[in-house]
């Protein structure tokens, strides 16, 4: 039976990113697939339909009563046989505005990419999202976790929804990361580093919970450990000019590199040596798993999403949020000792299997068999 699926989300960028590869499976399973979000600059030429609604991230906006609105005269209008929502406020749309069309059979899905209430965020977290989460998890036929932290809390907070899922994420797309044919030495004289340079390399939107600061903060101590070693920031963000200053003003511009947004992302990551993510808020970061995929051992902050990625001492080493000291001393570790880094590097390869695309596919398609029609 072909059905009729809505994916909604907060801006269609989202899709770009992260959903284009399942919205082409569905279609190749003979359904029709539409997107709704906003920002109309951005086309998801892959969907049959798609819809520009008013969804405002900020949860006191107008825009989204409206949006919601909007969406219920869309789904009253197609007929959907599922709807499939992400990010924060596009969720919240969705599930409020197909609330009353459940009975007549639509089933909702909902992806969380990592709860905005976790161990250690902030009190007000705690009292804005988790009850609006607990409440919908009522109207909600599935809730899709990414990392286990979240999906023990579903069930210690006994959410309503029918069924819960673990997944892993939205997969890495291997193909930017597959078939790049210069070797470690040539991409390296390419960017202008010796074969001798400890590369490091963070992946991360500029933004305040990715923390980079405490990075920079420290990068003459840490060239003080490691002579040789180069620091690369790689995203785009709101606080990229500030950190670009920021940088600048500490006179450490020799030592750490803001590259900014990268469209070469695979090299970068192959002719590096180690990955790190000192954020303090992670769904299940890609940007990790794709630097596990090509054999990086990583240095990460111990929280939710790093730890179901990194196993510490086998494929990465794991410190805790903010300590220094610790950051360092795993940095050291993999500097000092080649025989522990090529350990953890075969490690961190083989983990990676875990999250390729393809598999994260075979795991969606269950669930949407289990919730589509026959």
């Amino acid at each position: 039976m072909n059905n009729k699926i809505l994916f909604v989300a907060t801006i269609h960028k989202h899709f770009r990113a992260f959903h284009i590869p399942y919205i082409e499976y569905l279609k190749s399973k003979g359904h029709e697939v539409h997107v709704a979000a906003n920002d109309g600059v951005t086309r998801v030429e892959e969907a049959d339909k798609q819809f520009d609604i008013p969804i405002n991230r900020n949860p006191f906006s107008l825009d989204n009563v409206k949006a919601i609105k909007e969406l219920r005269t869309i789904i009253d209008r197609e007929n959907y046989s599922l709807i499939h929502c992400h990010t924060a406020m596009g969720s919240v749309v969705a599930r409020l505005a197909a609330k009353g069309f459940r009975k007549k059979g639509l089933k909702v899905l909902y992806t969380a990419h990592g709860f905005h209430f976790y161990k250690g965020s902030s009190l007000k977290n705690w009292l804005l999202f988790y009850p609006v989460e607990k409440y919908l998890s009522t109207y909600t036929d599935g809730i899709i976790t990414i990392n286990q932290e979240d999906y023990n809390l579903m069930d210690k907070k006994k959410f309503r929804n029918e069924h819960s899922f673990l997944t892993s994420g939205v997969g890495i797309n291997t193909g930017r990361l597959d078939n790049i044919n210069e070797t470690i030495s040539e991409l390296r004289s390419k960017n202008n580093y010796k074969s001798t340079d400890f590369l490091l390399l963070y992946i991360a939107e500029f933004i305040e919970r990715k923390n980079h600061e405490f990075v920079v903060n420290h990068a003459i101590e840490l060239k003080e450990a490691m002579p040789n070693i180069k620091i690369l920031f790689a995203g785009r963000g709101k606080n990229l000019e500030v950190f670009k200053q920021l940088v600048k003003d500490k006179n450490i511009s020799d030592t750490v590199h803001v590259l900014g947004f990268r469209t070469d992302m695979g090299e970068l990551i192959k002719m590096i040596d180690v990955g790190i993510s000192v954020s303090g808020q992670e769904g299940l970061p890609m940007n990790v798993a794709e630097q596990l995929y090509m054999g990086k051992p990583v240095v990460a902050t111990k929280i939710r999403g790093h730890i179901d990625l990194i196993e510490h001492e086998v494929n990465g080493l794991l410190f805790e949020y903010g300590d220094f000291v610790g950051f360092k001393d795993c940095l050291l570790k993999l500097y000092s000792d080649k025989n522990l880094y090529d350990k953890m590097s075969e490690s961190a390869r083989i983990k990676s299997q875990d999250y390729i695309l393809d598999n994260c596919i075979i795991q969606m398609s269950e669930i949407y068999k289990k919730l589509l029609p026959n």
